[in-house]
């Protein structure tokens, strides 16, 4: 490489950084300047999960479209003793996916009251197994009716 090519590619080389610093330098003046025109910017701004749950805390017995809104199940009668009994241990989530007859919710209370130390619910358990058939009824699921009025035909090996 002869002297002259090394000193052209030096210059090139230096002009390149000079660049990049020039560049460097402008995006960091910009950058302080959005930063004094904007000091807020960049800083977390509240979601509306949050706003819904300050609500909650406000008032955490809200209705809102006939759903207790803390815990989701359907505001009707009996519904507090529900809240009051049910979720203290567990989340209603799994009330509303164990639909059951009458005699499966006094069954599964029975079995709660002797292994899992829940109290004798007295009269409120009538209240609240009514609350859970009536609002929370088992869903019969099965199989889908068979086919029919299908011309089959053979296939071919």
């Amino acid at each position: 490489m002869s002297l002259e090519n090394f000193e052209k590619d030096l210059i090139k080389k230096a002009s390149r950084i000079i660049r990049l610093s020039v560049v460097l330098l402008i995006l960091t003046a910009g950058g302080i300047f959005f930063h004094m025109v904007f000091p807020n910017f960049f800083e977390a701004q509240p979601k509306q999960e949050v706003a819904a749950s300050a609500l909650i805390e406000i008032d955490p017995n809200r209705i809102e479209n006939g759903i207790h809104v803390r815990t989701g199940l359907i505001d009707a009668q009996g519904m507090m003793s529900v809240v009051n009994n049910c979720t203290n241990c567990h989340s209603s989530k799994i009330i509303t996916q164990n639909r059951m007859t009458t005699e499966g919710w006094n069954t599964t209370i029975k079995w709660m009251q002797e292994t899992q130390n829940l109290w004798d619910l007295g009269t409120e358990q009538e209240v609240i197994v009514n609350y859970l058939v009536t609002n929370y009824p088992l869903k019969k699921k099965g199989r889908r009716e068979n086919l029919t009025g299908i011309d089959w035909y053979e296939l071919d090996n």
